[in-house]
């Protein structure tokens, strides 16, 4: 396999040549196609005129320049260069102030050659360390920083969200769109693991000790951070839309139950025989909507009719949820009105009927 470290540079020159010197070093003993892409932001200091001094020695360096304009913005153009470029069949993504270890490379490596979609240098895995000289602050923030990202945008499964140390597939990263993430700074990392964890990514973390720079200053500034909490923000909205959406069509599914049961009774059609005709027809209405607003995004393996059945038939499932717990209640407390009973009876039932139908009705299917 082909892989590309990503090295996004801004003020570097002291460190990055014996980063380059170091990542070498390590290549020596891999069996893959080691290259390096050092993507740098027209570094004042000269990081981009020593990486050419470093070309003519090595074949397997790059270099990509551009104007600053954030971490993620420079992630993205390297990332674009190494798929479209230079072949990449994985990505790393690597600090370019001896923050993370050359040596740990080849373990990301080989978490990757085990079948891992997306390998992440994590300080917060057993076995895994953050510098012992940072004092509390520094401590707080990164654990606020992370804390924020598992919590807030919805990543718990994952113990370090904000790592920079990481190894991921080419084939996962192309059924991303990076024009769709929003953010320029720091942000990125976040907003790049969610959209592999939507994509289904197998995610692994293993542990590596954070080394505090030596050389250089850190870019990260207030801007970054702002743009941080609100991204998570985003990411836990963006994440309920759809069941907001499901929610809003559930409850037109009411006033069209309502409304065609009323028109029926008016046209003198029995309650027993409207009843029944009005949920059919509000059950079509809802998967009519569903299916090309609510799910409308999702590439489905099965037929629009294949979707109205399963649709109808998770809706009667529901229902006998929603009844059976309204009798349930009725039974063990007589004394409270039937209109709660039936109310908390909806609860359950919109549950059920949203996750089977997000994950069966409508599931998405992978285009790999």
């Amino acid at each position: 396999m082909k892989a590309i470290i990503i090295i996004p540079t801004y003020n570097e020159s002291k460190n990055i040549v014996r980063l380059i010197h170091a990542l070498q070093y390590r290549f020596s003993g891999m069996t893959h196609d080691m290259h390096i892409l050092v993507v740098d932001d027209n570094s004042p200091d000269g990081t981009a005129g020593e990486v050419k001094k470093l070309q003519s020695r090595f074949n397997n360096v790059h270099l990509l320049t551009g104007e600053k304009a954030g971490l993620g913005v420079a992630y993205t153009r390297g990332i674009a260069h190494a798929m479209e470029n230079l072949d990449a069949d994985v990505v790393f993504e690597m600090d370019a102030d001896f923050s993370h270890k050359p040596e740990d490379v080849p373990r990301l490596m080989a978490e990757i050659d085990k079948g891992a979609d997306f390998v992440i240098g994590s300080r917060y895995v057993l076995g895994g360390s953050i510098p012992k000289e940072w004092g509390v602050r520094r401590r707080l923030n990164s654990k606020f920083g992370n804390i924020v990202a598992r919590y807030l945008a919805g990543l718990y499964h994952v113990q370090d969200c904000t790592a920079g140390f990481r190894a991921i597939r080419a084939s996962i990263l192309r059924n991303i769109d990076f024009s769709e993430l929003g953010v320029k700074g720091y942000a990125f990392q976040v907003a790049l693991l969610h959209q592999a964890l939507v994509l289904k990514a197998s995610i692994t973390e293993i542990p590596v000790d954070f080394i505090d720079r030596t050389e250089g200053e850190s870019k990260l500034g207030v801007k970054d951070i702002i743009e941080f909490i609100l991204n998570a923000w985003w990411i836990r909205f963006d994440s309920l839309k759809t069941f907001l959406k499901f929610a809003v069509v559930g409850a037109s599914g009411v006033v069209v139950n309502l409304g065609f049961f009323t028109l029926f009774l008016t046209a003198g059609i029995n309650k027993y025989i409207a009843s029944p005709m009005a949920i059919e027809i509000s059950i079509i209405s809802n998967f009519l909507l569903n299916n090309f607003w609510t799910f409308r995004w999702r590439k489905t393996k099965d037929r629009a009719r294949i979707r109205g059945l399963k649709f109808n038939a998770v809706s009667f499932l529901a229902l006998g949820v929603s009844y059976g717990t309204f009798v349930a209640l009725s039974i063990f407390f007589p004394e409270v009105p039937p209109q709660l009973h039936q109310l908390v009876g909806i609860i359950p039932a919109t549950l059920l009927n949203y996750f089977l139908n997000s994950y069966w009705t409508f599931k998405q299917v992978d285009e790999n």
